[in-house]
């Protein structure tokens, strides 16, 4: 029998037709090793700046950098290796050590305010799978991330800015069991 309110009923019904999404921010390794200095996709050592507090987008902790604290600006490509579909671009990242961003199905707050988001698909191969990409309304990402892993050939999707085209985070299928049973 699925839960009685209705926030459980959707997601019992997304467990049980088609698992549940992960977002995810930058890997904290990588974050790390910007913030110590080392060099972006380019080899350039990161930019210092001091945010004014305009909504500043740090893509590991998904909170936006507050007025007056230091942030980095750098070349980020969030690809293992260097190919033809490997878009690289700026990103914004506190200059000191924040927490990752928790990996859930709820979509950080600091993206609620923008309008819509490119997503898009990416194979096994690293490379876009043609058809997925599409300027998507921010209330729409969960639904539209669900139909873009109804294919085979999506193995994650990248949401991008929809203005700048600037990596946001990473959206993977969450591989765990689900936790309900219609049976139970």
């Amino acid at each position: 029998m699925p839960p009685a309110d209705a926030r459980s009923v959707i997601i019992f019904a997304m467990e049980t037709t088609m698992g549940l999404i992960r977002f995810l921010a930058m890997p904290t390794n990588q974050a790390r090793a910007f913030q110590r200095g080392e060099p972006d996709a380019y080899g350039h050592a990161p930019e210092q700046k001091t945010s004014d507090g305009s909504g500043i987008p740090c893509r590991h902790c998904l909170r936006h950098v507050e007025a007056g604290q230091d942030y980095l600006v750098l070349a980020y490509r969030p690809f293992s290796t260097l190919q033809p579909y490997a878009e690289t671009g700026p990103v914004f990242l506190h200059a000191d050590e924040c927490e990752r961003a928790p990996e859930g199905d709820v979509l950080s707050p600091m993206f609620r305010a923008t309008p819509d988001y490119i997503l898009r698909g990416y194979g096994p191969d690293d490379r876009i799978v043609y058809g997925t990409g599409g300027v998507i309304p921010t209330h729409k990402i969960c639904g539209r991330a669900h139909e873009l892993f109804e294919r085979d050939d999506v193995a994650y999707i990248h949401m991008r800015s929809a203005r700048n085209n600037c990596y946001q985070l990473r959206i993977e299928r969450d591989e765990a069991p689900a936790t309900s049973s219609p049976a139970a």
